[in-house]
C-alpha cells in the first residue's frame, strides 16, 4: 500500500530556511537589511525565526 499523498505534514514556521533564496529575500525585506546581512545573522545564529527577528531589530536600529 502506497503513502497517504493527501497528508503533507505541518510547515515548521519556526525556522528560517536560510538556503532558499525567496525566504532569504523575504527576511531581509521584512525587516529593511540587505541579504547579506540576513545570511550572516543566519549563519551566525542559525535558523531560529523568533532569535533572527530579534538579531535583526537590533541590527536595524
Amino acid at each position: 500500500m502506497s503513502d497517504d499523498t493527501t497528508n503533507r505534514g505541518g510547515r515548521d514556521r519556526s525556522q528560517v530556511a536560510g538556503g532558499e533564496g525567496y525566504e532569504l529575500d523575504y527576511f531581509a525585506r521584512k525587516h529593511g537589511i540587505s541579504r547579506e546581512q540576513a545570511q550572516q545573522l543566519i549563519s551566525s545564529l542559525g535558523n531560529d525565526r523568533a532569535t533572527l527577528d530579534a538579531a535583526a531589530e537590533k541590527l536595524k536600529g
